[in-house]
């Protein structure tokens, strides 16, 4: 018994197909002019377990029987019957049915040989012939043909892949010769496919560095020269056989075959070019942009407004969260804190005090030390402008922030007595920036203190009750660098 040569389970080996069923049992049409050879060919396909079609003598009638009776496989003799003899039966057979062929012939010579050889058969046996040479060239054929066939779907499944993304793609071979170019890269490059293929890659575009004017299609070259990959990333500008320029995102990546040595890297067949339009991405970054700029001044403007109406209730400490707001944020620049930081420091200093909001005019502008009762009622201050702004979608914890700007380390501030890392590191800031505020400026209950009683007071209880490194920056500032409060 002959085996399965190819080890393919798709491909019936002959005990499955001695089985008789339909499905295991590839089917044949044999093409033979001479009844005595037509009939022998049949008595030994069955014996090998293949199911003959049909048996017809002319290539009229091959051509015919090939459309109706679609078989697995053709065994054709070249001299036939007819005006059509088995090469060109064949010929027809493969454009309209792409079924596989194999020639069974007494003839060998060169003119019938070469003429074959144009309809690229799967097989040439030459009469007469062993049954164990018909059986090992037919299930070559099988395999070959399924083989193609395969390749063939994934070349299709690929090429409409291809045409059909939003990217660009264009291929080229060694010589840098355009191969495969998709629609969006005829748009972009404003040059039919049909124009394009098989011309130098520069005659369909020019890529230039966007800053300097380069002209990158060195890069391409370097691809290919190092086997390599590369990716420019909105630093392109694409120029179009048009003179259209447009910003584009680059990749070039070397096609590489395998070697059939492992240590050995294969050779390079060409290169792959993937690039997208990033025209409309440019317009909406600078849109967006515009919006963030606008919804920041939006923001700071609103901020603003709730900070005077806090000191519209409070005219005896006007500017003090504005002045708490710049000397907060020049100890979160000493200190290095990022930029997003620093301005939520700031926005929560200029709203630090809105819950005063809450508290009597008469008790905010008594000129005289408040009572027990009072001064509990003051102490409400930080969690109404927590409650108050508890419910605004800040970027940075604001409520919190001003919430814990009257807490202390040692847990002796108000509202909540908080201690050490509990506490925000914005709030300590904030919390060291209002006692240096309040204590160099006027209150209706007391003349100003005065700058260096206020830094005294930070610096004799860092660690304590504030900070140590907010102090130590904020005593640099104004002993060393000379900040003042404006």
């Amino acid at each position: 018994m002959l085996p399965n040569l190819f080890g393919d389970s798709t491909i019936p080996s002959i005990e499955d197909r001695a089985a008789g069923t339909p499905e295991a049992q590839p089917r044949i049409l044999v093409v033979e002019d001479e009844p005595i050879v037509a009939l022998d060919i049949r008595r030994r396909l069955g014996h090998l377990g293949y199911a003959v079609v049909d048996c017809v003598s002319s290539g009229e009638a091959a051509a015919r029987a090939a459309e109706t009776q679609h078989p697995d496989l053709v065994l054709m003799d070249i001299m036939l019957e007819g005006d059509m003899d088995g090469i060109d039966a064949a010929a027809v057979i493969r454009k309209r049915a792409n079924i596989p062929v194999i020639y069974l012939t007494a003839f060998a010579d060169e003119e019938t040989l070469h003429r074959a050889k144009i309809t690229e058969p799967f097989g040439y046996i030459i009469k007469p012939f062993e049954d164990r040479e018909l059986e090992t060239c037919i299930q070559m054929a099988l395999f070959k043909h399924k083989m193609d066939a395969r390749l063939q779907r994934s070349e299709r499944w690929l090429s409409t892949t291809l045409r059909s993304i939003g990217d660009a793609v264009i291929s080229t071979d060694r010589e840098g010769r355009i191969r495969f170019m998709n629609p969006v890269a005829e748009h972009l490059c404003a040059m039919p496919k049909g124009h394009a293929l098989g011309q130098p890659l520069q005659t369909a575009l020019r890529i230039l560095d966007e800053n300097t004017g380069e002209d990158l299609g060195i890069l391409v070259d370097n691809a290919l020269r190092q086997r390599r990959s590369f990716c420019l990333k909105e630093s392109a500008i694409l120029v179009s056989r048009k003179g259209e320029e447009r910003p584009i995102d680059l990749s070039a990546s070397a096609i590489v075959g395998e070697s059939p040595f492992a240590e050995q890297e294969g050779d390079i067949h060409g290169v792959v070019l993937v690039f997208r339009d990033m025209t409309d991405a440019r317009r909406t970054e600078a849109a967006l942009k515009d919006s963030v700029r606008t919804l920041g001044r939006t923001l700071e403007e609103i901020v603003a407004a709730l900070a005077t109406t806090t000191e519209k209730r409070d005219p005896y400490t006007a500017g003090h969260q504005l002045r708490v707001g710049t000397i907060a944020e020049a100890i979160a620049r000493d200190m290095r804190l990022t930029e997003d930081q620093i301005q939520g420091i700031r926005v929560a200093s200029l709203l630090h005090d809105i819950g005063k909001i809450y508290i009597p005019a008469e008790i905010l502008s008594k000129p005289a030390m408040l009572t027990i009762h009072e001064m509990n009622l003051m102490k409400t201050h930080p969690e109404v402008g927590y409650d108050i702004l508890k419910g605004i979608s800040f970027p940075w914890p604001v409520a919190e922030m001003v919430l814990q700007h009257h807490e202390r380390l040692d847990g002796t501030g108000y509202p909540r007595g908080m201690r050490a890392d509990t506490i925000l590191m914005e709030s300590r800031i904030i919390m060291v920036a209002d006692v240096v505020e309040a204590m160099s400026s006027h209150r209706p209950y007391r003349a100003a203190l005065g700058l260096d009683l206020a830094l005294e007071e930070i610096e004799m209880h860092a660690g304590t009750r504030y900070d140590p490194l907010a102090v130590r920056h904020c005593l640099r500032l104004f002993r060393e660098r000379g900040f003042a409060i404006t």
